[in-house]
């Protein structure tokens, strides 16, 4: 019996990426365009809550407007929007949210070496040392730090801290896929921290012992991977391990 089952289409919007800033005299909407493939719109999903129609976004035919009123409340550095069908593959938007109303005069660093140096784990084992080389204390919960590699089969991944002066609870790690792979990253891990972890003392410094894995323990093959340190045993300077303060990149550099 021939099956004329007609195959699903994946839906499609644009952006895949956007930018928002907190301070008021630049805040707008941010019109995202679908193609919507035969299907129609769902919901709009920020990790496990549901935005609201007509409060949160909009929709007018194939364009959807999230509003700056529900952005301007979302936490400084990455919020990922999923858009999800009737049919089909959800789709996600990641947001950097910055706040430039007062520019960072947070001077940090970040030392680092990688606790496996195996070529092929099912661990990624990255230790990290944060350095406050400005003459003030630096709130963390401002703080984000990023990890970028490949995930080498995509699987649902899990986010570990083993230790920090701060406190592991008081680290938060999130994982965002980027929009368009590149050669040695097509995901970054960000870490962050909650208001319990306090602020960073002029000339302190703070250890973050992580681990990251996927749920299967599958491997990770490490070799090329954007943010590894291959060859180091202890903490070194590493400007591939970018650090941002209230959304704005103040160390290191993001794969090209």
């Amino acid at each position: 019996m021939t099956d004329t089952t007609t195959p699903i289409s994946n839906s499609a919007i644009t952006p895949t990426t956007a930018s928002f800033d907190k301070k008021t005299a630049n805040q707008a909407d941010v019109a995202v365009t679908m193609t919507l493939n035969g299907n129609t719109l769902s919901t709009i999903k920020n990790g496990t809550a549901t935005l609201v129609a007509g409060t949160d976004y909009t929709v007018s035919g194939s364009t959807v407007t999230i509003k700056k009123s529900y952005l301007a409340t979302q936490a400084l550095g990455t919020t990922t929007l999923s858009f999800e069908f009737s049919a089909g593959a959800a789709q996600s938007l990641a947001f950097t949210i910055a706040d430039t109303t007062v520019a960072p005069t947070a001077a940090l660093k970040v030392q680092m070496y990688n606790g496996t140096l195996s070529a092929s784990g099912n661990t990624l084992n990255p230790k990290f040392k944060l350095v406050n080389t400005s003459t003030s204390a630096v709130t963390l919960s401002d703080v984000k730090l990023r990890y970028y590699y490949t995930i080498d089969g995509e699987k649902p991944q899990s986010f570990f801290c083993d230790w920090s002066q701060v406190g592991s609870a008081n680290v938060t790690g999130a994982f965002v896929k980027l929009p368009t792979a590149k050669a040695d990253a097509d995901y970054y891990f960000e870490i962050g921290f909650t208001s319990a972890a306090g602020s960073l003392a002029a000339g302190g410094s703070i250890d973050i012992q992580v681990r990251v894995s996927k749920e299967d323990w599958t491997n990770y093959t490490q070799t090329g991977d954007y943010s590894f340190n291959a060859v180091d045993t202890n903490y070194v300077d590493w400007s591939k391990a970018p650090v941002y303060v209230s959304g704005n990149l103040i160390w290191g550099s993001e794969p090209n």
